[in-house]
């Protein structure tokens, strides 16, 4: 039996616990996961490492999973855009099932190997593109079937799995394991092999970003304001960054359309914004080295 399905030892009577116990059971759980990861950080990084440059050259991330692992995925290329500037075209995320998928199970979709695969083509995976196959099991048919369309077409593939030794581990160019073990509920990986895979995309998809000049220093300075929070934010940003004041970082950034890193050359060169976005174009993005005649 996978390690993810095996029944805890831990809690056999969890439906008998106190409150307070219970959840502690669960929360320990994830604290857990956050470990497994953390001791993957060489195997991340080596996937880091390998995509950066592909997807520097014009490459896409794409996803590809069934059930939470598919829904952990989408919700991870989702979120570049916002935090990052991520082009909405240079991401894709593939879920067994389609868009009905992401609000209730479809029968027997993560089973179809055939049409993972189909689903890959029908993006056109180049290779520049970099596909991560996530499963929880590990085995996943639609994810395995992704991998192959991925790696057939020269893509960088990248498995994550739950469990040791796994098909999608083996069926990547890059095979990383969250061993994650079994679960407080057993075999609902919804949780701590889900929180896991959470933090995994997290750390590569922003590992990724910042090797591509997206963060300066630590500060998010591709953020795309979409609402009034964000906006506040990306003054922020720029005070943080160049110490001006807020009236100063806000007219600059309404001259340039709110993008923080043409804010921060600005300010910190003297310069107006055209001059500051062609010192950003000439060092490709990157915020240090544009200011670095400062």
């Amino acid at each position: 039996m996978l390690n993810t399905e095996t029944p805890s030892g831990r809690h056999p009577d969890l439906d008998g616990y106190a409150a307070t116990d219970l959840v502690r059971a669960f929360t320990e759980d994830q604290v857990h996961a956050a470990q497994v990861v953390h001791a993957a950080a060489a195997q991340i990084a080596r996937a880091v490492e390998a995509a950066a440059p592909r997807i520097a050259a014009g490459g896409r991330l794409i996803y590809a999973g069934a059930g939470t692992s598919g829904r952990l995925g989408l919700l991870d290329s989702v979120e570049l855009w916002p935090t990052f500037s991520w082009p909405k075209d240079r991401v894709v995320a593939l879920l067994a099932g389609g868009r009905q998928a992401l609000f209730e199970a479809v029968e027997g979709a993560e089973d179809n190997r055939v049409q993972g695969a189909a689903d890959v083509r029908a993006v056109a995976p180049t290779t520049n593109d970099v596909l991560i196959g996530i499963a929880a099991s590990g085995g996943t048919p639609f994810v395995l079937g992704a991998l192959e369309a991925g790696r057939a077409a020269g893509a960088l593939t990248i498995g994550v799995a739950n469990n040791p030794d796994s098909p999608v581990a083996a069926a990547a160019e890059i095979g990383i394991t969250l061993d994650t073990g079994s679960e407080t509920i057993s075999g609902s990986t919804r949780l701590k092999a889900g929180t896991a895979q959470k933090i995994f995309l997290n750390t590569l998809s922003s590992a990724i970003m910042v090797r591509l000049h997206k963060v300066y220093g630590n500060l998010m300075v591709d953020v795309m304001p979409t609402n009034a929070k964000l906006y506040r934010r990306a003054i922020a940003l720029t005070v943080r960054a160049t110490g001006a004041s807020d009236a100063e970082a806000k007219a600059v950034l309404e001259q340039c359309s709110y993008k923080v890193k043409t804010a921060i050359v600005a300010l910190r060169l003297k310069t107006d914004v055209a001059a500051a976005q062609a010192a950003l174009d000439a060092v490709a993005g990157d915020t240090r080295r544009a200011i670095a005649k400062e």
